[in-house]
């Protein structure tokens, strides 16, 4: 069938009316974008904030619950919940505060003299020509930098006054955060369950479920296994007599805990070196007792916390926090265990999963006779 020759061909396209629409629409999505972006980029410090106060809620939880039960409101045992935590931190430093801080800043000032030992080893057992005022200088480390942090921290008195302030109005916007997280958590949980329908309500209530059971005793176990750890080796490092025995306890602890897969090397790492240079002896003494206590953690502590928590690979624990720490530094990097906790558990609850064929079977059936 051919067109007419007086009849005009049609060309079917978009007109004036629907470009001006798809440019508007692009336009305005992308304007959007930018603006969310920016306030992302605006308000990172506070969305980590309460990133932390949720973690740290979540971490009461068990606490808050047990309270509850016996019949106090969740209000009141929140604010219990919390007051004997303060009370716990407020012990400790008061009884180690001072210790810590005059031995965390006699081990500042000693890193020069570390560096430089550590140089010198290296040249002499590897044959190498390493100057360590390069190494001190490039690390920033040379004792005028440190002395000039001491006399000048954060701009002086006004700089110090206001870190204070500031410090002060974050911790109390945490706590704030923390307390209405908690506390109204059941309240919190309806008010979002009352924006979608019945069918989602149900993915909230096991996602809410799920992030306070699993995530909050992950953080609980992992707190629970670090301050054993730190105190264990704290004690240990004192008996030996190891200069700054405090604040590398608390290195060890925590970093063996929050720093997936290499964390116990590192946090053993770490107090290895001061001892080698300080006596060899006691870098042996430490790996012998770090050993043990490992095997220890391994087969009786860990088990034992185990059944309140998950287990999360170590690949993606690591990765985790390689990422986080990336895009949000140090508090990135604490918060970003927890999370992909809660992701795992979330996938293991509503990932599909199929069986497996033959083949595939053979293989687990065949990997699970070797272990």
């Amino acid at each position: 069938m051919t067109t007419p020759p007086n009849e005009p061909i049609r060309v079917t396209g978009f007109d004036k009316a629907s470009i001006k629409w798809v440019f508007r629409t692009v336009i305005l999505f992308t304007s959007a974008a930018l603006l969310g972006l920016w306030v992302f980029q605006q308000n990172i410090s506070f969305i980590l904030l309460l990133l932390l106060a949720l973690l740290f809620a979540v971490a009461m939880e068990p606490g808050v619950s047990a309270l509850s039960a016996r019949g106090m409101k969740r209000g009141g045992a929140t604010g219990v919940t919390m007051l004997g935590i303060t009370i716990i931190a407020a012990a400790f430093i008061a009884l180690f505060g001072g210790i810590l801080f005059a031995q965390a800043s006699s081990l500042i000032s000693d890193l020069p003299n570390l560096v430089t030992d550590v140089t010198k080893w290296i040249n002499t057992t590897f044959n190498q020509n390493l100057d360590a005022d390069t190494l001190i200088n490039q690390l920033n480390i040379q004792p005028a930098q440190i002395a000039d942090w001491a006399s000048n921290f954060a701009g002086g008195f006004v700089g110090i006054l206001s870190g204070i302030v500031g410090g002060l109005f974050q911790l109390l916007t945490l706590a704030l955060f923390s307390f209405y997280l908690s506390a109204d958590a059941p309240r919190i949980k309806r008010q979002i369950g009352a924006l979608m329908k019945p069918s989602a309500q149900k993915v909230i209530v096991t996602t809410w479920d799920i992030t306070v059971k699993k995530t909050g005793g992950f953080v609980v176990s992992k707190l629970l296994l670090a301050l054993a750890s730190a105190t264990a080796h704290s004690i240990f490092f004192a008996s030996i007599g190891l200069p700054y025995w405090l604040p590398l306890g608390l290195i060890t602890g925590i970093t063996s805990q929050f720093i997936p897969t290499v964390g116990t090397y590192i946090g053993i790492f770490i107090p290895v070196i001061f001892a080698v240079f300080n006596n060899p002896m006691d870098a042996v003494f430490i790996i012998i007792f770090a050993s043990v206590y490992q095997q220890i953690e391994n087969y009786l502590l860990s088990p034992r916390l185990s059944k309140i928590t998950m287990d999360i690979h170590p690949a993606v624990a690591f990765g985790s926090v390689i990422v986080f720490a990336n895009l949000f530094g140090a508090v990135g990097a604490i918060v970003s265990v927890p999370v992909a906790a809660a992701l795992v558990a979330l996938l293991d609850t509503y990932g599909k999963r199929y069986e497996l064929i033959p083949e595939l079977a053979e293989i687990e059936k065949a990997q699970g006779k070797k272990s």
